[in-house]
């Protein structure tokens, strides 16, 4: 993370209980990367879903 902060990367692809938790901070959409930091998602790069 830029900011020095820890980063998880998690597979979701892997691990359907974590897919399910990405869908939640998505709103069921599928799209990557899904950035939750201090409570604020962010979906896609750069925040542009």
């Amino acid at each position: 993370m830029k900011n020095g902060g820890d980063v998880e990367y998690i597979d979701v692809l892997s691990d359907a209980d974590k897919l399910d938790t990405m869908l939640k901070y998505s709103n069921g959409r599928r799209k990557v990367p899904v950035i939750v930091d201090k409570g604020e998602v962010i979906i896609g790069f750069k925040g542009k879903a």
